[in-house]
């Protein structure tokens, strides 16, 4: 289990995220029609998976904002963008920002992703959402980088994630 902070309060997840180097594990998300996404349908493509634990936050929503406009002339690219926000907010979101290069996904209706990618927080305030963390998946599936943000309140490393790919 990794130890990341909420300002500067301990706080545990499920597990730790996947090995560099290693397979991802698959996983099917909810996409902002309801509609389910896979891993596995995205073979042959680069992502870059933003885990965090709501839009309705301002860290959140910069991620997602400056992802949208750091991945748009990225070939082969995809940026997701993955909460356990409801897809209608999700949607919202998108909208309301102008958001076009970056997929939101669920995790609402299925708790394995964040066990899988070892992104639940198991304790704290914010208990049962997902950490904020990066991980970069090559076009084979295989994981290239990742990231547990060490404090909830703070923005990832971005160009150590364009980087990795």
């Amino acid at each position: 289990m990794a130890k990341i902070t909420l300002k500067g309060n301990p706080v545990n997840t499920s597990g730790d995220l996947p090995v560099k180097g290693s397979n991802a594990p698959d996983f099917s998300l909810v996409k902002s029609d309801l509609g389910a996404m896979s891993l596995s349908s995205l073979a042959g493509i680069k992502l870059i998976l933003n885990i965090f634990p709501s839009l309705d936050t301002s860290v959140c929503a910069n991620s997602v904002r400056k992802f949208n406009k750091l991945a748009a002339d990225r070939k082969n690219v995809m940026v997701l963008a993955i909460s356990k926000d409801l897809p209608f907010a999700h949607g919202r979101f998108c909208s309301t920002e102008g958001i076009q290069n970056v997929i939101t996904l669920s995790g609402f209706r299925d708790t394995s992703f964040g066990k899988d990618y070892g992104v639940e927080m198991t304790d704290g305030p914010l208990a049962g959402l997902y950490a904020r963390s990066i991980v970069v998946i090559d076009e084979e599936g295989r994981i290239t980088y990742t990231q547990f943000v060490p404090d909830i309140t703070m923005e990832p490393d971005y160009d150590a994630a364009l980087n990795a790919l």
